[in-house]
């Protein structure tokens, strides 16, 4: 309904000549968004709550989680603080009950959801042969067993309100990077995970985006594990020269609205995942010089 008067305005507007259609066209989106609550997971910085502020700007409610209950709860400041109606869940993405509870809140406070972002992740930087087990099943829990908890428990109001599921995938989920196992795994995982649950759900009006950002400047690099468990606590690429949190989170919104299949951010991130898919062995030589050259390289 909205759709048609929107075009039936489009036209009129045009001919008078006289009114902005896109002031019209932002109204409308805005009154869209207005009753929709979007529940995103790990959205205590970087894509998580750049997303968070892209969707509640648009008139959302907003449900946020995170491990720290200190950075929880700056975030849910600076979201009130842009007028954003928020709730914030102190929650762990690789908990099975963590993620129940962080729906049932979610419907406490606001009565549905309409959109999941399952983003919460970590990364890790270190070779297979030296790294611990359970760095690796860590990185399994948050970034792929985090995802499908967080599906399976919003998976049945966003059933009922035909609703969307966007996933923050990776670069990685096309393409394997050394020292990278864990990650690329978890996103592999990830991708194959939502084509299968796109394929259920296509003919129950339920949208599912795979959403693939390149470098993005955040601190999941700051934050990634190394081969103990430890923090790597300094990232080894240029942040600066990276897209930001802000401008992937504005691609995620507008892909969503378009209930767009698959997005893939970044010139080299694009050219990756085509040029994976018709010479991967040469790829494979491309990578392995490229992350030799990072920082505090593992194979140097």
């Amino acid at each position: 309904m909205a759709a048609k008067l929107m075009k039936k305005t489009r036209l009129t507007l045009y001919c008078d000549g006289c009114v902005d259609f896109s002031i019209f066209e932002a109204k409308m989106n805005a009154m869209q968004w207005n009753s929709k609550v979007v529940v995103i997971t790990g959205a205590t910085s970087g894509i998580g709550e750049a997303c968070a502020f892209r969707f509640g700007q648009e008139g959302a409610k907003i449900v946020i989680t995170g491990r720290s209950q200190e950075r929880l709860n700056a975030s849910v400041e600076k979201l009130k603080a842009k007028n954003i109606d928020v709730l914030g869940v102190l929650a762990d993405a690789g908990s099975k009950t963590d993620n129940e509870r962080m729906v049932q809140e979610a419907l406490q406070a606001f009565g549905r959801i309409d959109v999941l972002i399952a983003n919460a992740g970590i990364s890790m930087r270190a070779l297979f042969e030296e790294m611990d087990l359970e760095v690796f099943e860590k990185v399994m829990d948050t970034n792929f067993w985090g995802t499908i908890y967080a599906t399976k428990y919003c998976l049945p109001e966003i059933l009922k309100n035909k609703g969307s599921i966007i996933g923050i995938s990776s670069i990685n989920g096309y393409r394997g990077t050394p020292a990278r196992t864990a990650y690329t795994a978890s996103k592999y995982a990830m991708n194959g995970f939502f084509e299968s649950l796109r394929t259920e759900v296509m003919k129950k009006g339920v949208h599912v985006l795979v959403a693939c950002p390149g470098f993005t400047a955040s601190n999941i690099r700051n934050n990634a594990l190394t081969a103990d468990g430890s923090m790597q606590g300094e990232s080894p690429r240029d942040e600066g020269s990276m897209m930001t949190s802000e401008e992937v989170a504005d691609a995620i919104f507008k892909a969503t609205v378009r209930k767009k299949r698959d997005l893939v951010l970044t010139g080299e991130g694009k050219l990756a995942v085509f040029l994976n898919k018709w010479i991967p062995g040469i790829m494979d030589g491309i990578v392995y010089n490229k992350m030799a050259k990072e920082k505090d390289s593992p194979f140097k």
